[in-house]
C-alpha cells in the first residue's frame, strides 16, 4: 500500500513544520512548500493526495493555487487561513476548497479532518464504491468512473465535493436529503450545528449547472427538510 503524499504550503515555517510533525505522527508523508508556486511545482513533480494551503502566499495566492492544481488533479484541498470571517470561508469553499480551518488553530482537529478528507477521496477513488458508472438525467450525463459531467452535452468542471453531492443527489432522483445527511456522505463526517458547507456548495453547483437561470429546476431545496434532484 503506497505512502499517502500531503503537501503543506505555508510561508510561515513554523507552521508549516507543526503541521508536519503531527502528520508524520499518522504516518504520512509530507511535501514543504514555502509560496504558491513551489505548491503547484510540488502538485506537478510528486504523487499528493491532499493538500493544506495558505491563501496568502507569496507569488500565487491560495486561490490561483486551487485553481491551477483542478485543472489536473481531484485532490482534497484544506485552505488553512488567518482570514475568519464567515465571507472568507465561503469564499474559500467557492473557488475550490473542500474544508477551511483558521489561524489559530488546533493541529489534533486538523489531522481529523485530513483523515476524514482522505477516507472520503480514497473511498470515491474506488468504482464499486460510487455506485453506478454513468447516470443520466435531465440532459446531465455524469461518469463516476472518469468523474465527468456533461450538461446538454456540454463539460463542466466541478470541484471533487460538487461531484460527489451531484452525484449523490442524482443517482436518487426525486429523493430528498437533507443537509446532515449530504454532509455525512459526502465529508464522511459528523456534521454540526451551523454548519453552512453544503449549502454553499450547491449554491455553486447550481450555478455551474445553469440551474440559476432555471429557478433550481435540477436541484430543489424542501424547504425545512434538504435538497432533490429532479432530472
Amino acid at each position: 500500500m503506497k505512502q499517502i503524499t500531503i503537501l503543506i504550503a505555508d510561508d510561515d515555517a513554523e507552521i508549516a513544520d507543526l503541521i508536519e510533525l503531527h502528520l508524520d505522527k499518522e504516518g504520512y508523508l509530507c511535501i514543504k512548500a514555502m509560496d504558491g508556486q513551489a505548491a503547484v511545482d510540488a502538485v506537478i513533480k510528486y504523487p499528493i493526495d491532499l493538500a493544506i494551503l495558505d491563501i496568502m502566499m507569496p507569488r500565487l495566492d491560495g486561490y490561483e493555487v486551487t485553481r491551477q492544481i483542478r485543472e489536473k488533479h481531484h485532490i482534497p484541498i484544506i485552505f488553512l487561513s488567518a482570514k475568519s470571517s464567515d465571507l472568507d470561508k465561503i469564499t474559500g469553499l467557492v473557488r475550490g476548497a473542500d474544508d477551511y480551518m483558521t489561524k489559530p488553530f488546533n493541529p489534533m482537529e486538523l489531522v481529523a479532518r485530513v483523515n476524514a478528507q482522505l477516507r472520503r477521496s480514497l473511498q470515491f477513488s474506488q468504482p464499486a464504491a460510487i455506485g453506478k458508472p454513468v447516470v443520466a438525467a435531465g440532459g446531465v450525463i455524469i461518469n463516476s468512473e472518469e468523474r465527468t459531467v456533461l450538461v446538454n452535452g456540454n463539460p463542466i468542471e466541478l470541484t471533487p465535493k460538487e461531484f460527489d453531492i451531484l452525484h449523490l443527489l442524482a443517482s436518487h432522483p426525486k429523493k430528498v436529503y437533507s443537509s446532515e445527511h449530504i454532509f455525512q456522505q459526502v465529508w464522511g463526517d459528523y456534521y454540526y450545528d451551523s454548519n453552512n458547507t453544503v449549502m454553499v456548495h450547491i449554491r455553486t453547483l447550481r450555478k455551474k449547472l445553469g440551474d440559476d437561470m432555471n429557478k433550481n429546476k435540477l436541484i430543489k431545496t424542501v424547504w425545512g427538510v434538504g435538497y432533490s434532484f429532479h432530472g
